[in-house]
Order: C-alpha cells, then sequence, then structure tokens
C-alpha cells in the first residue's frame, strides 16, 4: 500500500470501527455498569497491544517497555487517569442517549483541544474560533427542542464531560509521546485505565461475571477491534501521513456513529437534532482548515 492510499484507507477503517463502537458501548450498557465494561473492555485492549509489541518486537529486536522508563510510567499513569475517567464518563452516557448523539458530541475534543492550548500559550487560529461558533449552535439545536424545551439529557451531559475531559488526554498524549513509544505509552495507559476502573467496579457495581459473558461481543468489539486494532492503524496512517488530512477522516468517527446508531440500533433523531448533528461536522472541518498565509 503506497503512502497516499495509506493516508486515506487505514484513517477511514479506523473511524467506521471507532463510530460503530458507540454501538457495542450502547449494547454493552444495557447489561453492564460503566466500570466493568471500561475496564474489561481495556483490559482486552491492553492484552491485545501486548501481543502486538511481542510481533514487533520479534521483528525490530527491540524489547518492549525497555526504554525511558519513568517517562512510560508517569505517561501511562497521567494518561491512563484521564482515559479511565473519560471513557467512564462516555460509556455512561452512551446508556442514558443515543449512539449517534454520543458519537457527535464527544467529537467536540477536536474543538476544544485547540482552545484548551491557550493555556498552554499556543496561539489559537481564526478557522478555530469559527469551528468553535459552530459548533456551539450545533450544540444548541441538540440541546433545545423547537418549543424552546431543554432537550439537554444527563447522558449528553455526562459524554460532553467526557469530550472535556478527552482533550485533556490529547494534550497529555502529545506530550509524553515526545518522550516514549507512542504503542508502549497506549498499553500502559489501557492497563492504568482497566485497573482503575475494575477497582470502582468492585466498590460500587460488584463483580458480574453472567453480565460479562453476556456482554462478550461488546466487550471485544470496543477493547481489541476499537482500542487495539483501530488505535494501531491511526499511528501507520499517521507515520508520514499528511496530519490534516488523517485527522479530518479519522474525525469521521462522529457519521459513522450516527450511521451504525441507525442501522443497527433503529435510531432516530428528529430534524432539528440531525441539522445540529451536521453543524457539528461542519465545526470539525472548520478547526482542521489550514489558516491563510498573509502574502
Amino acid at each position: 500500500m503506497n503512502r497516499k492510499t495509506k493516508q486515506i484507507v487505514l484513517p477511514l477503517i479506523a473511524a467506521m470501527i471507532w463510530g460503530s463502537a458507540f454501538v457495542a458501548q450502547k449494547s454493552g450498557a444495557e447489561v453492564l455498569g460503566a466500570f466493568t465494561f471500561t475496564g474489561t473492555r481495556y483490559l482486552l485492549a491492553a492484552l491485545a497491544l501486548v501481543c502486538f509489541l511481542l510481533i514487533r518486537g520479534k521483528y525490530t529486536r527491540q524489547r518492549p517497555f525497555s526504554a525511558n522508563r519513568s517517562a512510560l510510567l508517569r505517561g501511562g499513569l497521567v494518561m491512563g487517569t484521564l482515559l479511565a475517567v473519560a471513557s467512564n464518563l462516555q460509556q455512561y452516557g452512551v446508556g442514558l442517549t443515543s449512539a449517534g448523539k454520543a458519537g457527535f458530541i464527544t467529537t467536540l475534543y477536536i474543538v476544544l483541544v485547540p482552545l484548551f492550548g491557550l493555556f498552554l500559550h499556543k496561539r489559537v487560529r481564526v478557522p478555530v474560533w469559527c469551528g468553535v461558533a459552530v459548533a456551539l449552535a450545533g450544540l444548541y439545536l441538540l440541546s433545545f427542542a423547537a418549543g424552546g424545551e431543554m432537550s439537554f439529557t444527563m447522558g449528553d451531559l455526562c459524554v460532553l464531560l467526557c469530550a472535556i475531559v478527552f482533550s485533556c488526554h490529547i494534550l497529555a498524549v502529545d506530550y509524553f509521546t515526545k518522550f516514549a513509544d507512542a504503542v508502549e505509552l497506549a498499553c500502559l495507559q489501557f492497563v492504568v485505565a482497566a485497573v482503575e476502573s475494575l477497582l470502582c467496579a468492585l466498590v460500587t457495581e460488584g463483580v458480574a461475571v453472567d453480565a460479562i459473558r453476556a456482554a462478550a461481543f461488546p466487550i471485544f468489539y470496543a477493547g481489541v477491534i476499537s482500542g487495539g486494532i483501530a488505535y494501531t492503524l491511526q499511528i501507520v496512517s499517521q507515520k508520514d501521513g499528511d496530519p490534516a488530512v488523517v485527522s479530518l477522516l479519522l474525525s469521521l468517527e462522529s457519521f459513522f456513529a450516527a450511521l451504525s446508531g441507525a442501522i443497527i440500533l433503529h435510531e432516530r433523531l428528529s430534524l432539528r437534532e440531525y441539522f445540529g448533528c451536521a453543524l457539528m461536522l461542519c465545526a470539525v472541518v472548520l478547526v482542521q482548515l489550514p489558516e491563510k498565509k498573509a502574502s
């Protein structure tokens, strides 16, 4: 596969997987608590990446977790904790709202990340401010019914909070990947997120072995396919690829979430809500447009 094809096909596959994973999360939420689902999901994701690292090490003769251990541990702990908080908020929220709606609200992290960069003294480009305005308009249409009544549920709020925490997670990833291997960091963050989530599950939800068996496929899909495989596809596609093109294709996750929810779960949004989703998708595109340089 040549570079141009790779940076188009692989991100599209990853976006399809991530989008359809909202359906798996919705199905899992019907039988499992958020902490249990998230914990078992990331446990499988960690095992999948351990296998990947062992296979990679066999061909590259690089021992996994042998370099920059201090940065790996610090990064894994910070990224894993943020991932655990964001994912559990998302999982709880998905159980109370539609998969498609959750997908679009989650994608707001692409708009929020540049704004949060202000705290790191990073300049916010004009397209980002335009994207924020359009995203707020879309969120308004998703939140208020035609009569002005509030239709923003507790599930929607949890997913919105999840997008905020995911923004912090992305900034943490951007920082720690400068000092350690990205795949090894991903594996460690999955381990941390799994342990923290399962500990919370033991305290608040108890051990539900039968429920875990009933949700085996959604857990497998969200863990191995969405967590392990799609993340690896993202890394491969970003290597030597155009970041703007890759990130734009990955953001189609929200479109595939709505499509999967409609086809598999027969979810339906109102025309007003679909227009709100369209505005939020436009905001995602706007944020990633390059700023015109002065001649």
